[in-house]
This record gives C-alpha cells, structure tokens and sequence, in this order.
C-alpha cells in the first residue's frame, strides 16, 4: 500500500503540471474570457498541495497506524477527484452542475486530513 500511495502522488503531481500548463499556455485565453482563470488556477493548487500530502501518508504509512493513512488515502484520491476534478469541468464546458460537486470533494479532503489526525494520534 505504501508504494500505491506514493507512486499516486507522483502520477497526480505530474497531472498537476501538465493541466497547468495545459491551462496557462492552451486555454488561457479561453479561462479568461468565461472569467474562470482563478477557478483553475484554485483546483490546480488544491490538487498540488494534496500531493504533498499524499507523499507525506506515503512515507509516514509505517510509522502511524496504517489502516487510518490508508483511509486518507482513499479520502484524498477522491477529494482531488471531485474537487479539482469538478472544477476543470466547470471550466473546460462552462456547465455550473459540475460546482455543486465540488464540496464533496472538500469534505472528503478535510476527512482525509482527520484520518492522519487520528492515525497520529492513536501512535505517539
């Protein structure tokens, strides 16, 4: 599991560059005239910074209790999923439908965030 953890975050940090990318250098314009450039550029961020975290369950995964990072985990694959991926929809089609996902992606985020908590907790 903690290879699976880790070699996810590395697969999402390099999806992180190329949307951003893809963004600042393909769909700039475009993001600029829906007035969604801020949008974007908060799912990237989000995105990216859960990476980190993602490494960070990765490489904490034997020290803490492994069943509660493995949680996080999943939490967090899914937070990313609904919350960043939410809003590069809405970005890409202009379909506001995809924004009433978004915050199930945040509380699956904060979950994930409250799983680490606890599995700290539970070893120290």
């Amino acid at each position: 599991m903690k290879k699976t953890i880790l070699l996810t975050a590395t697969i999402l940090g390099s999806i992180s560059i190329l949307i951003g990318a893809f963004g600042a250098h393909m769909i700039k314009d475009y993001l600029i005239s829906i007035d969604k450039v801020g949008v974007f550029e908060t799912a990237i961020k989000y995105q990216f910074y859960h990476v980190f975290f993602l490494l960070f369950l990765g490489l904490s995964y034997d020290k803490f209790d492994a069943r509660l990072i493995k949680y996080a985990f999943y939490l967090c694959v899914i937070g990313i999923l609904f919350f960043s991926g939410s809003l590069y929809l809405l970005c890409l089609t202009g379909n506001g439908v995809f924004g009433m996902i978004t915050p199930l992606g945040g509380l699956s985020l904060v979950f994930a965030w409250l799983c680490l908590f606890w599995s700290i907790r539970k070893n120290i």
